[in-house]
């Protein structure tokens, strides 16, 4: 046996946490943008180690509620801590604090979970702000022994998302989650806290991300990455039906041999039809090119040829449709 544990990542949109997931994998398992709310659902990555196994719960960022997707994200991030053994705080410490990292900072001093990482991410930029992000710690937790004020509505309104115990004293790590051992202070830091148990997962699982959110993740990811923040906010991507087949390939001088093959038929649904033209793009480049690189990644990814269909969808108010985002996976786990 080997330590164990399950570790709830959690922050502010955009402060590194699915970039540091994936460090921390040593595989890709979770879409990262510079565009803000791009994780839209708990991603599971398994890290495999000689002192044992994590399980890291890559979850929406937190952010200002806008409509009824909004508030799903929000919600999804704040239970994302709900059984974990580790809550790891991800903070952009290029960035002054901003409210929802003081509403993280407030919900641990409230709750108090017993094991807790603040990660000061991209410490290797001008100016790092880590001497405000532990004042604002500070100013956080007397307030709540003191019974200061209320934890804001905004970020603070949902059920307890982590145990309350004991005690509340987080180990504070930087970290640099783009480069290559820049994340080992944050891996020594969660090991630390893991304790002896049996593995959950075989050492060969990196994630066990349902496909389905997996695909309309990289098309979302290459939309955002071609677009940036043109579109995406309001796109959503609806993964119709994967058929599993065959393939013979015919190489020269040798015997055919058959490959695996998914024919993925995706739906994108935007909100207006003035929309719909820039999502196809000019002649539809935009489509193409999407698709393109869809199809390499996940081809890589899942060990299989991908052929991939995808059709633009107008559709009035998707985020507020909730059959749309259960299939989309945001109301439950898709099987």
């Amino acid at each position: 046996m080997g330590k164990v544990a399950v570790v709830g990542v959690v922050g502010r949109t955009n402060a590194g946490k699915s970039t540091l997931v994936n460090r921390l994998v040593g595989e890709k398992v979770s879409i990262v943008s510079p565009v803000e709310q791009t994780t839209r659902n708990t991603v599971r990555g398994i890290v495999a180690d000689p002192r044992g196994q994590l399980v890291l719960l890559d979850t929406p960022g937190l952010h200002k509620a806008v409509g009824t997707l909004g508030k799903l994200l929000n919600r999804m991030a704040r239970r994302s801590a709900a059984g974990t053994d580790i809550t790891c705080v991800v903070f952009d410490a290029a960035q002054e604090p901003q409210l929802e990292d003081i509403g993280w900072m407030q919900r641990i001093a409230k709750e108090k979970p017993e094991k807790v990482v603040f990660v000061l991410n991209k410490a290797d930029r001008a100016p790092f702000f880590e001497t405000m992000y532990r004042e604002a710690w500070e100013d956080a937790r007397r307030k709540t022994e003191d019974g200061g004020e209320d934890i804001r509505r905004e970020t603070l309104d949902e059920e307890s998302s982590v145990s309350c115990l004991k005690s509340s004293s987080p180990v504070w790590v930087k970290c640099i989650a783009t480069t290559e051992g820049g994340a080992k202070a944050v891996l020594d830091a969660l090991f630390d806290f893991a304790e002896e148990g049996e593995k959950l997962f075989d050492d060969d699982i990196v994630t066990d991300y349902p496909r389905k959110l997996a695909i309309a993740d990289s098309i979302r990811e290459k939309y955002l990455a071609k677009m940036h923040q043109e579109v995406p906010h309001e796109m959503g991507i609806l993964v119709k039906k994967i058929k599993e087949k065959s393939k013979s390939a015919v190489r020269p001088g040798l015997l055919p041999a058959t490959r695996p093959v998914w024919e993925v038929d995706v739906e994108v649904l935007v909100n207006r039809a003035s929309q719909k033209p820039i999502v196809i793009g000019k002649g539809a480049e935009t489509v193409k090119y999407v698709r393109k690189c869809a199809e390499r990644e996940l081809s890589d990814v899942f060990g299989v040829k991908v052929e991939m269909e995808i059709w633009v969808r107008v559709e009035p108010n998707w985020m507020k449709n909730e059959r749309l985002l259960a299939e989309m996976g945001y109301l439950g786990e898709l099987v």
